[in-house]
Formats: structure tokens, C-alpha cells, sequence
């Protein structure tokens, strides 16, 4: 029994020093030196003209996509939570496929897709609409990596729940939107926060298929981790880790957000049972 009660001890303390060397110090370190000149040049890092550019530009790629991944991630996980269907095991599969592949393998397909000596890049081209080294591209391959995070959070709450209050509204002759919103959505709607806070972190951090997409280009197709790299090849240290601070608070949110949908949830739940 003692050797058990040591072996605990040691385990948690290897834990919490894994933790604290390999996320904690990090962490800090980006803070350290993002006010590491004082609060004066903090502040004026993140309102130089090509930051708040890259901030905003970050944060409207951000609102394109959440809508978008909402309808397709309540879609596909009300399809493969309530249908049964031939091919159903390889739609599952296709939403780890996002997560599979590398994100510069992701940007290099769509690149070879609507570059210009791509597929439809030069028909694109010849029609005046650019799509590569544009917003359009950036948006694209955002929505490419982060469409499976809400589906993959509402398919287990969906599973589990089942399908018999939405049959017997249908018996009752609800129609689709009234079936969603009072049937379907209250039991969904902590599982759909939690995937909607996941999938705009992701948004606001990507980094890999945007860097093959964007084409750099300075004030315009450069997003707040493109800008964060580029600042600190430019030994502009201060703005670089300025930025990182931001990612780095709103990861900070993002998991206090996390814990606190998922408190609630487990509370309803619990409630529910309790009944």
C-alpha cells in the first residue's frame, strides 16, 4: 500500500513537471517578452498598420467560416447521427481526413488546384477571379481544416440522445425548422458551443495551409501567425511575440471557455438524470 501511495506521487509529480516545461514555461516566456519593453511598446506593436491589418484579416476569415461550419456541421451530424445509409462509415472517416493530412500538404492541393497551372486556375484566372494568393484561397483552406470540429462534437451527444423526440414531433406534424429549434437544438446546443469555440481557435491559429496559399503579401493576405513569423524573421521581436501574446489569450479562452461549456453540460446532464 505505501509503494502504491509513492508510485502516486511520483506520478503526479512527473506530470506537473512535464507540464511546467513543456507548457507552462512557453506559455510565460511569450508573455515575458511580449512586455518585455514595457507596456508602451506592447501597445504599439499591436497598432502598427500591418498588425491590426493581419488581426483583422484573421478575424474576418474567422467570421466567413463560423456560419458556414455551423449549417455543415449540424448537417453532417444530424446525417450520420439519425440516418442509416450505404456509405455512411466513409463519410465518419472523411471527417478525420482534415486532421490527417498536413496542413502545407492542404494548402499545396488547393494551390495545385486553383493556381494558375492548376486544374480550373487559369479558367479562373481568364475570367477575373482570383483565388490564390487572396482572401478567397485563405478562406478556403481555413474552412477545409476546421469543418469536421463541430460535426465530431454534436455526433456523440446526438448518438447518445437518439432520435425519438424528434419521431415524435414528426408524428405530430412538426415541420424541418420547427423540429430543429425546439427539438433538436436544446439538446444539441452546449455540443454546438463547444465545437463553435473549437473550430474559431483552430480558425484564428492556422498556419500551415495558409502559409502556402496566401502568398505573403504584406496589409493584405498576411493573418495574424503569418504576421507573428514574418516579425520575427525581421528580428522585430516585440511585435512578433505581441501578436503570439494574443493567440496565446485567446488559447487561454478557448480552454476557459471549453471547461465551462463542459461544466454545464455535465450539469444538465446530471439534472436531467437526477429527474
Amino acid at each position: 500500500m505505501k509503494d502504491f501511495h509513492y508510485a502516486k506521487w511520483l506520478l503526479i509529480t512527473l506530470a506537473l513537471g512535464f507540464f511546467a516545461i513543456v507548457l507552462l514555461a512557453p506559455l510565460c516566456s511569450i508573455f515575458y517578452y511580449a512586455f518585455a519593453q514595457g507596456i508602451h511598446f506592447f501597445l504599439a506593436s499591436l497598432s502598427n498598420e500591418e498588425a491590426l491589418a493581419a488581426i483583422w484579416l484573421s478575424l474576418k476569415v474567422a467570421l466567413i467560416i463560423l456560419p458556414i461550419n455551423i449549417f455543415i456541421g449540424v448537417v453532417m451530424a444530424w446525417t450520420i447521427a439519425y440516418f442509416n445509409f450505404k456509405g455512411k462509415a466513409i463519410l465518419t472517416a472523411m471527417l478525420d481526413l482534415p486532421f490527417s493530412l498536413s496542413p502545407v500538404v492542404v494548402g499545396l492541393m488547393f494551390l495545385l488546384l486553383f493556381g494558375l497551372d492548376g486544374l480550373v486556375g487559369n479558367w479562373l484566372f481568364e475570367h477575373g477571379i482570383r483565388v490564390i494568393f487572396a482572401v478567397p484561397s485563405i478562406v478556403i483552406v481555413t474552412l477545409f481544416v476546421t469543418f469536421p470540429l463541430i460535426a465530431k462534437s454534436l455526433i456523440p451527444t446526438m448518438n447518445a440522445q437518439g432520435n425519438s423526440e424528434e419521431q415524435a414531433a414528426i408524428i405530430l406534424g412538426s415541420n424541418g425548422w420547427t423540429l430543429f429549434w425546439r427539438v433538436t437544438f436544446p439538446k444539441i446546443k452546449w455540443a454546438l458551443l463547444y465545437g463553435i469555440i473549437l473550430s474559431n481557435a483552430r480558425a484564428m491559429g492556422e498556419f500551415g495551409a495558409v502559409s502556402v496559399v496566401s502568398g505573403h503579401i504584406r496589409g493584405l493576405t498576411n493573418t495574424l501567425p503569418l504576421y507573428i513569423e514574418i516579425s520575427y524573421n525581421e528580428y522585430q521581436f516585440v511585435a512578433a511575440f505581441a501578436c503570439a501574446s494574443l493567440l496565446a489569450l485567446l488559447a487561454l479562452f478557448t480552454l476557459g471557455l471549453k471547461y465551462l461549456v463542459s461544466w454545464q453540460a455535465k450539469r444538465k446532464l446530471n439534472n436531467t438524470f437526477n429527474k
